[in-house]
């Protein structure tokens, strides 16, 4: 990937005078970083029970519609489509640590208002709007803070390394989450698995409040230097950076196609392939494998096949048998369904470590907040359109052709990168010592 090969970012536990020329410590020696890793590991556990409990809790407990459960997959993303923007550019000016810790706290209290409010038979579908809208914004400052907060915790040849591994321990979540999350939906029922992601909220608070490592202060502000226009400057920068642009577009068409999926997942298994709900998370965690391999196997194919070219290959040649798992059916043929999300798996894995380990090289830290969230902005608003045109055709032509419009979709976003200046390069040019990141036109 480009990286800066100057950079003012230190290592975290590195000594007072500074690594030595060419010195690597490794990231599992840098205490700062295994803190935030594996308090991320726990919570990540924590949000992939939340992934097959709570919808369960809306099909099983509430009996929702297909439409309503396409309505709440879009309500846990509506977030990023309303405040993505004027969040980074308030992660921007204050401390992305705190705002992390804040997030985190309330995200305990909102998501524990579930098995609370279900002990109490006072459940109901409105709360599970609300509770999904409103953990959804601590979700966009949590994730623009903790994307843009990694840079400050490691050097810039660490990053495809450190976004490897964080990626490996979100695959990894999705392996054991989503089968811890059936079997504690067996136990407790629905609401009282989401009790595991409220608690795993805790343990991200610890493990992130015991990072010794500052942040450099946000540059002081210019009077004339409004929310406004500093949104504008992160929009402007990454729209008219052409590679930026061309990763935008292909990320938010296949978010808007995995949106269409994800609404209509857990309706295809249980109505469809009649998967009993405490084993749907078992079949979401064969899936999963995919990708794990794809955080660890994310850097070596960097190397192999190029840091540039990488990027448009993992999705139109790694992600094309995708399609297969809407061909599923009752019986063995369900082994399909994981098959295919395994692969979209690996291959959405190397694309993600690929992209955003550049997009955090290219970009100066003090737009690296308005940065991940004009991305975000357009990456993730796309999700709730998507839960909603999947709820929509899932009903109108039903749930197994919905599954397949939405699979090929995933796969022809990659045209968007293709069809760009990375299908010249093997690898992204590194910027000279002395270059700073600067956005084409």
């Amino acid at each position: 990937m480009a990286k800066e090969a100057a950079s003012d970012v230190r290592d975290a536990g590195a000594e007072a005078d500074g690594p030595r020329p060419g010195h690597r410590p490794s990231l599992w020696r840098q205490r700062d970083f295994m803190l935030l890793w594996s308090g991320q590991t726990v919570s990540e556990m924590g949000s992939a029970v939340a992934q097959v409990a709570l919808p369960l809790v809306a099909v099983v407990a509430l009996k929702a519609s297909t439409f309503q459960v396409g309505l709440l997959t879009a309500a846990t993303t509506l977030a990023f489509a309303l405040i993505a923007l004027p969040a980074g550019a308030l992660v921007d000016r204050g401390s992305k640590r705190t705002i992390m810790i804040v997030c985190d706290v309330l995200r305990l209290l909102i998501i524990g208002s579930v098995p609370l409010a279900a002990a109490f038979g006072s459940l109901t579908m409105a709360q599970l709007y609300a509770v999904a809208v409103a953990a959804g914004v601590c979700t966009v400052f949590f994730d623009v803070s903790y994307q843009s907060y990694v840079p400050s915790l490691i050097s810039a040849d660490h990053l495809m390394d450190a976004n490897g591994k964080l990626g490996t321990t979100q695959a990894f979540a999705q392996l054991g989450g989503p089968s811890l999350g059936g079997g504690l939906v067996g136990l407790f029922g629905a609401a009282g698995a989401m009790t595991a992601d409220a608690i795993s909220y805790g343990v991200s608070v610890l493990s992130v409040f015991g990072i010794r490592t500052r942040e450099e202060p946000p540059s002081a502000r210019g009077a004339d230097q409004t929310l406004r226009s500093q949104i504008a400057e992160g929009l402007r920068f990454v729209l008219r950076h052409e590679i930026l642009r061309r990763i935008v577009a292909c990320t938010a068409t296949a978010n808007l196609f995995s949106g269409m999926s994800m609404a209509l997942t857990m309706v295809f298994l249980v109505r469809v392939l009649h998967v009993r709900p405490a084993l749907t998370g078992l079949v979401m965690a064969g899936a999963a494998i995919g990708g794990i391999a794809g955080g660890v196997l994310a850097g070596r194919l960097a190397e192999k096949v190029g840091s540039a070219r990488v990027i448009w290959v993992s999705m139109l040649v790694f992600s094309a048998p995708q399609v297969v798992a809407a061909a599923a059916w009752r019986g063995w043929g369900v082994l399909l369904y994981p098959l295919g999300s395994g692969i979209a798996y690996f291959a959405g894995m190397v694309y993600n470590v690929a992209q955003l380990s550049y997009r955090q090289s290219v970009t100066p830290p003090e737009l690296m907040g308005r940065m991940n969230a004009a991305v975000r902005w357009v990456v993730w608003g796309t999700l709730p359109v998507g839960g909603v045109l999947g709820g929509a055709l899932g009903t109108l032509i039903g749930v197994r052709p919905a599954l397949w419009l939405a699979f090929t979709g995933a796969w022809a976003a990659g045209w968007f990168v293709f069809l760009s200046p990375l299908r010249h390069l093997r690898d992204v040019p590194q910027l000279a010592p002395d270059s700073s990141p600067v956005a084409t036109s």
